[in-house]
C-alpha cells in the first residue's frame, strides 16, 4: 500500500484480494469491472492473475486498485500467505446457484483473517459478494436480514448481490470497500505531534530524540 501527493492530488496504490471457492465468477467480475465485457469462456485461473483498476474518488484523490484473482483451490495450499502479503482489503465471492460454495466462505474469511493485517493489527476490511443473483430471480434461500447477521458474526464489512453477466453492484461494492480502506488509512495517519518537521535544524530533531 502505498501513497503518493502531486499537484494536491493523493494518489493511492491498494492490495485487494479476490478470492472464493472455484467457479464462483471472480474472473468473470473482475472482468466486468476492470474492462467492461462478459463471456461464459474464462477458463479456471491457475495460481493467481493481476488486474488494475483506476478509480477517480474525487477530485484530490484517485485509487488504484491492484486486484488479485486468486485461483478457489488455492485454499488448500500453502501459497495464500504469500498472496495475502501486504493487502489492504478483499472480497470474498460465492455462487448463490451453489449453497456449498456459501459454506466454503467462512473459511476463506477464516483464512484471511489469520494471515494478513492492517499496520495496527486490526484485520483488513472484507467485503462478501453473493454473485450470479441473475440466475436466482426469487432468491437464494437467505434474506437480506439473514445476510446482515452472517456478516455481522463474521466480521465481514458488508455484502452486496452481484452478477458480473448483469453489472450488478460491482462497481458499488469496490466503492464501497475502497471508502473502507480509506477510512483505515485515515485513522492510522500520523497525528500532528507525531510528525517531525525536516525543516527544523539538526540540533533541535536531536534534542527531541530522532535518530
Amino acid at each position: 500500500m502505498t501513497k503518493e501527493l502531486s499537484d494536491d492530488v493523493n494518489d493511492y496504490l491498494y492490495k485487494v484480494l479476490v478470492v472464493g471457492d472455484l467457479a464462483t465468477g471472480k474472473t468473470s467480475m473482475i472482468k466486468r469491472y476492470v474492462h467492461g465485457i462478459f463471456s461464459r469462456q474464462y477458463k479456471a485461473t491457475i495460481g493467481v492473475d493481476f488486474a488494475l483498476k483506476v478509480m477517480n474518488v474525487n477530485e484530490k484523490t484517485i485509487v488504484r486498485l491492484q486486484l488479485w484473482d486468486i485461483a478457489g483451490q488455492e485454499r488448500y495450499g500453502n501459497m495464500t500467505r504469500v498472496y495475502y502479503k501486504e493487502a489492504a482489503g478483499a472480497f470474498v465471492v460465492f455462487d448463490v446457484t451453489r449453497p456449498e460454495t456459501f459454506e466454503g466462505v467462512k473459511k476463506w474469511k477464516q483464512d484471511i483473517d489469520s494471515k494478513v493485517f492492517l499496520p495496527n493489527k486490526k484485520p483488513i476490511p472484507v467485503v462478501l459478494l453473493a454473485n450470479k443473483v441473475d440466475l436466482k430471480p426469487d432468491g437464494w434461500g437467505q434474506t437480506t436480514q439473514q445476510m446482515d447477521e452472517f456478516c455481522k458474526e463474521h466480521r465481514f464489512c458488508g455484502w452486496f448481490p452481484t452478477s458480473a453477466k448483469e453489472n450488478l453492484n460491482i462497481g458499488t461494492a469496490a466503492k464501497f470497500l475502497v471508502n473502507q480502506i480509506l477510512n483505515e488509512n485515515i485513522s492510522q495517519a500520523p497525528q500532528e505531534e507525531d510528525v517531525v518537521d525536516l525543516t527544523k535544524n539538526t540540533n533541535e530533531i536531536k534534542k527531541k530524540g530522532c535518530c
